[in-house]
């Protein structure tokens, strides 16, 4: 009579060590037969070898990538605000100093204004303020001439009557009376014309002006005319 094994023990009960053992060899087993199905040299094993050491490496950079553009990008737009906010600044201080020195600038330009007003000399309407005036125009042209020298030759010439005409010497005759406080003629009051006076033959200013200049080129000054010109 053969002896039975002991009911529900028919086969030998695998230890945890043993499962792992034997599913390292059926691992290891598959890899061996998918290598041994594809031949190839050792080159090809080397090609596959580094396609999978690049597809490893494919799965691992990117998150240090991805990190270190995330970081240049954050840098670049912090760059980016800090510049627009310099630029901001720097134009709004230019704006600011171009506003104040366009103040000051008027200002200044209305003091000098004032003062220019304040020191311009006020001539009276009469023979006194014409002779004032006259010598000042006189002065900044360059054309030599006196109080004494002008008022004695307009005295001789026309007693300080501005529309004095003479109607009887040579120049009247020949059709150019002389006119004014130094009896001028229009020819010569039009060649010794002084700019910034009047174009008037009877402006008191203008005649004595244009005579003087004329006086100037002819004898000098009219400081050295005694008696007509």
């Amino acid at each position: 009579m053969s002896k039975h094994a002991p009911s529900g023990h028919s086969r030998a009960t695998l230890t945890k060590a043993q499962k792992f053992s034997i599913a390292g060899v059926a691992t290891l087993g598959a890899a061996a037969l998918a290598f041994s199905i594809v031949p190839g040299s050792s080159q090809t094993e080397a090609t596959q070898t580094e396609a999978l050491g690049a597809h490893a490496a494919a799965w691992s950079v990117p998150a240090k990538t991805q990190q270190a553009v995330h970081e240049s990008v954050s840098k670049q737009h912090a760059n980016a605000d800090k510049q627009a906010k310099d630029a901001a600044a720097k134009k709004k201080a230019e704006d600011e100093a171009a506003a104040k020195k366009k103040v000051e600038d008027d200002r200044k330009a209305k003091e000098t204004a004032s003062r220019a007003a304040a020191r311009k000399p006020v001539y009276a309407n009469n023979l006194d303020g014409w002779i004032r005036q006259s010598l000042d125009i006189m002065k900044s042209k360059g054309i030599p001439g006196s109080y004494e020298g002008l008022h004695r030759n307009i005295m001789r010439e026309s007693t300080g009557n501005p529309n004095a005409i003479n109607g009887w010497d040579i120049n009247a005759q020949k059709g150019t009376p002389s006119i004014g406080l130094l009896q001028v003629i229009q020819p010569t009051f039009s060649a010794y014309h002084v700019d910034g006076t009047s174009t008037n033959i009877y402006d008191p200013v203008a005649n004595i002006t244009a005579a003087a200049n004329y006086a100037a080129h002819r004898y000098g000054s009219i400081d050295n005319v005694n008696g007509a010109y």
